[in-house]
């Protein structure tokens, strides 16, 4: 398993990474790629997922799917599923929001709070869990398949990502 650190100090270093996420990307043939955002509340997972959507030329608003659970954002070549679990509660609680009809062949799924549920979900091909660091943030980025890897190789260097 790959892993590494970056130091983000404010929000603009964590849309930056953001950013970096996405132009880094490339989406596997014939399968879902999954991300699982973890962090405190505040912490920075949907401005992550801002930066991707905006490096991706999703022009709109991006909001936390705290209460609607589930955003998609249908861009020109890939479906992205925002999810966020931290309301849902029960053991069938994920039977109702009909994943099966956003689980697509090009698709990248990013879903915070996601260990709450891991067991009912696909495995992550890269985890990213966002802590308090003083004023910023310490992204941990891990690759937990074939996928992640080649993903974070593809990443910039920690440099580019700095205070």
């Amino acid at each position: 398993m790959k892993r590494e650190c970056r130091v983000l100090c404010g929000e603009a270093a964590t849309l930056q990474l953001g950013r970096q996420l996405a132009a880094s990307f490339r989406a596997q043939p014939g399968r879902a790629v999954y991300v699982h955002l973890e962090g405190e509340l505040g912490a920075g997972k949907t401005t992550l997922v801002r930066g991707m959507l905006e490096q991706f030329g999703y022009l709109g608003p991006v909001r936390s799917p705290t209460f609607t659970l589930l955003e998609t954002y249908g861009l020109a070549s890939l479906q992205i599923v925002h999810m966020d679990l931290y309301r849902l509660q029960g053991t069938n609680a994920m039977e109702g929001l009909g994943l099966a009809d956003h689980d697509q062949a090009n698709s990248l799924w990013l879903i915070e709070w996601a260990r709450r549920y891991a067991a009912e979900l696909p495995t992550a091909d890269l985890m990213i869990e966002l802590e308090y660091l003083g004023s910023g943030r310490r992204a941990w980025l891990a690759a937990l398949s074939d996928c992640g890897q080649s993903w974070l190789r593809r990443l910039p260097e920690v440099s580019s990502v700095g205070c």
